[in-house]
């Protein structure tokens, strides 16, 4: 790796860190510079889960005010997303390394789709809001272990996921909502990071220089995530999510 490709690693784990703790998706910047700099996906994908932890431990502390009282929710959805992080990371390595080069531009282009439709979740999310909560079903535990597993195996958009179905049946403000999901997301990215250290191929370089930039970010976007507009967010991120899905066909 050159000094650019590593200052342009950083970069993209300081932007990822930012739009994971706002918005989520930041995947879809780290993963395509990783794949530009000459890793292989697997290689890249496993690097990247682990070097977006730090980012959203920082994320969730930024958030800390809006975590107050819901410490029983974030124990039973932890618990969730833990199984589900770790089910993920064991599907990533159980399945052949062609098989995630095939399923990879599929999974980019729905986290696409859905980062596109971020503005009418968003509006249903609000909709929702006076109606009853519904945080000790089965189904919601159902729906983040399952958004665990995604993420466990190709962590773009997972936060999407969780903010979609956390607000639609929790009768919670948007903002606590997505303080939850930084909480859950760190704990996604830290269950299959600790599986991939012991039995995947690791690069500690791009972890080292994802890890960096994404606390960074993670501090950026808790702060002035509010102020910055979801539309120049979404766009980036489609034009750089459809790069990668071009690469990678190619």
């Amino acid at each position: 790796m050159t000094g650019w490709e590593a200052v342009a690693v950083v970069l993209a784990g300081v932007f990822a860190g930012g739009i994971n703790t706002v918005v989520g998706s930041g995947t879809l910047v780290t993963f395509p510079v990783l794949l530009a700099v000459g890793y292989p996906p697997v290689v890249a994908n496993v690097s990247n889960s682990l070097g977006l932890v730090p980012g959203s431990i920082t994320g969730a502390i930024g958030y800390r005010d809006e975590l107050v009282g819901q410490r029983d929710r974030l124990i039973r959805f932890g618990i969730a997303s833990l199984l589900g992080g770790i089910g993920g990371a064991f599907l990533l390595l159980v399945l052949p390394a062609e098989a995630f080069e095939t399923i990879v531009p599929v999974l980019i282009a729905l986290a696409l789709v859905l980062v596109v439709l971020q503005p009418w979740l968003s509006r249903k999310l609000g909709a929702r809001r006076t109606e009853g909560s519904m945080h000790g079903t089965v189904g919601v535990f159902a729906a983040i272990f399952a958004t665990g597993v995604y993420g466990g195996y190709f962590g773009a958009a997972q936060g999407i996921l969780l903010m979609g179905f956390m607000g639609i049946l929790l009768n919670e403000s948007l903002q606590r909502v997505n303080a939850i999901k930084n909480v859950l997301a760190a704990i996604v990215n830290a269950a299959s990071g600790i599986v991939f250290i012991f039995v995947a191929e690791v690069d500690w370089l791009a972890v080292g220089l994802i890890a960096v930039g994404a606390v960074v970010g993670g501090l950026i976007g808790a702060r002035v995530g509010r102020k910055l507009s979801p539309t120049v967010l979404r766009g980036v991120i489609v034009v750089v999510g459809v790069v990668a899905i071009v690469q990678l066909l190619a």
